[in-house]
């Protein structure tokens, strides 16, 4: 019995190692198609991505700024222009206001030259982009050849079909509003929007200096009422010691101070020097954080001297209580200096409150006083920047690289809070250091990373 076993083992051994013996099946596969280019595939990717970082909203703003001050301009000149016609008595005054005609058509022919050659380089740009999109445009044609199951040509019928149906759903909605008007009582009425950017300039010292303010008086001295001022954070980006004039937009615009520089103090920083990128010019005075002081100093640029005011004991200073987002805060805001209908204001935060927001109003005169004081319930570091208009506080958040966001206001008035406001502000780089509001003309001053940028505010 054993034996029989052990013989039909070893025929079944046999059989199978005979049949692991014997060939395998092999298929060839002959395609019809050509192999998929995956190279020119990556060229045509690179390309297409120079060719989007040669167009930016930065080239585009650039050349609006420069016609918007060239707008600005020609009606000064031609109101010197009639200053010379009532004035000219072929002697003293007709020379007088020929200078000053002069040194306008000089500004002006700067200006137009920047124009021109801005326009030009735009010309170029504009032409090598539109080749290279065309290139672009038949190399993609080449490879929808690979493209057997026509997926392509499927996802860009749903894409027109996507676009066609969100134009008319916002047809009648093109700009996001907010829930409801912002609050407050104002002769323009509620504070809808914010649009723009109007200007985006980089003045004198292009990239030199990352922090600092800019704007216009609200209370400008006769003669000085299309004048604009900018500081400068011109030591460590801390300290200032010097508010520099410009005589028009088209002047700052094209880096042409003729007042030029007014002085605080020869040393920078010292007693009374500038300290963090918020001040404001009003009425001739430009009020700023006094170095290394939980104190509002006041810069009389006619008489030159300085005085200051105090702030409420337990106020945070020297970098204590900045604006923040989540990837950094915003060095020395501490305090927030801005300008109104009303006056100058001053934002900041007391231990006292924990670390929300104060508003106080400064009072004018050689020697400045705060008049009324308000506490709000917001976070001093879960907002980036405030400003004031109309009596109402405004506060910002960073949303992205390229949007800021309206997101709180604080009514001074009536003490109501809103955290619902829902205005967006389109950024032409990732941080604001400073914003504030001009009641002039109803423009948002922004100063960003070493550029000077505004925005038109909406009221309706």
């Amino acid at each position: 019995m054993t034996l029989s076993v052990i013989v039909q083992l070893c025929a079944l051994l046999t059989i199978s190692q005979q049949a692991a013996s014997l060939p395998g099946c092999v298929c060839d596969l002959t395609s019809s198609e050509q192999p998929f280019p995956h190279d020119k595939l990556s060229s045509v990717e690179d390309s297409a991505n120079k060719c989007s970082s040669s167009i930016t909203q930065q080239k585009s703003v650039e050349l609006d700024s420069l016609l918007l001050g060239l707008q600005h301009r020609l009606p000064q000149l031609e109101a010197d222009m009639s200053v010379l016609e009532r004035e000219d008595d072929g002697e003293l005054y007709g020379a007088v206001s020929l200078q000053v005609i002069e040194n306008e058509l000089v500004e002006i022919l700067q200006l137009m030259n920047k124009l021109n050659s801005t326009t030009l380089a735009h010309s170029r740009l504009t032409s090598d982009t539109a080749q290279q999109v065309q290139d672009l445009k038949d190399e993609m044609q080449q490879l929808e050849v690979y493209d057997s199951m026509q997926v392509v040509k499927n996802q860009q019928a749903n894409h027109r079909l996507k676009r066609d149906l969100d134009q008319c759903r916002n047809g009648h909605h093109p700009t996001t509003q907010p829930t409801q008007p912002a609050s407050g009582n104002c002769p323009h009425g509620h504070f809808l929007n914010v649009t723009g950017p109007g200007v985006y300039t980089a003045g004198e010292y292009p990239g030199s200096y990352k922090y600092g303010s800019w704007g216009r008086d609200p209370k400008p001295e006769a003669g000085k009422e299309n004048w604009y001022w900018l500081v400068m954070l011109t030591s460590s980006n801390v300290y200032s010691n010097y508010v520099r004039r410009y005589s028009s937009l088209s002047s700052l615009i094209i880096g042409v101070s003729v007042p030029g520089n007014v002085q605080i103090h020869s040393s920078n920083p010292t007693t009374n020097t500038i300290q963090g990128p918020s001040a404001v010019l009003y009425g001739e005075a430009l009020y700023y954080c006094c170095y290394y002081r939980d104190a509002v100093c006041r810069f009389n640029l006619t008489t030159k001297s300085v005085t200051s005011v105090q702030l409420p004991k337990g106020t945070r200073f020297n970098s204590k209580g900045n604006f923040c987002h989540l990837d950094e805060c915003y060095p020395y805001t501490d305090l927030d200096l801005a300008t109104d209908e009303s006056g100058v204001w001053v934002i900041y935060t007391t231990s006292q409150n924990f670390g929300n927001l104060v508003v106080s109003r400064v009072e004018e005169g050689e020697t400045p006083t705060i008049n009324q004081t308000w506490h709000t319930s917001l976070y001093k570091q879960a907002a980036t920047n405030t400003f004031m208009a109309c009596g109402v506080l405004y506060a910002t958040r960073y949303v992205s690289k390229d949007v800021e966001e309206i997101f709180y206001s604080f009514d001074t008035s009536t003490g109501v809070e809103r955290f619902d406001i829902g205005i967006q502000i389109q950024k032409m780089s990732g941080n604001m250091y400073s914003l504030n509001y001009s009641p002039t003309d109803q423009m948002l001053h922004a100063y960003t990373e070493s550029h000077m940028v505004s925005y038109k505010v909406v009221f309706g």
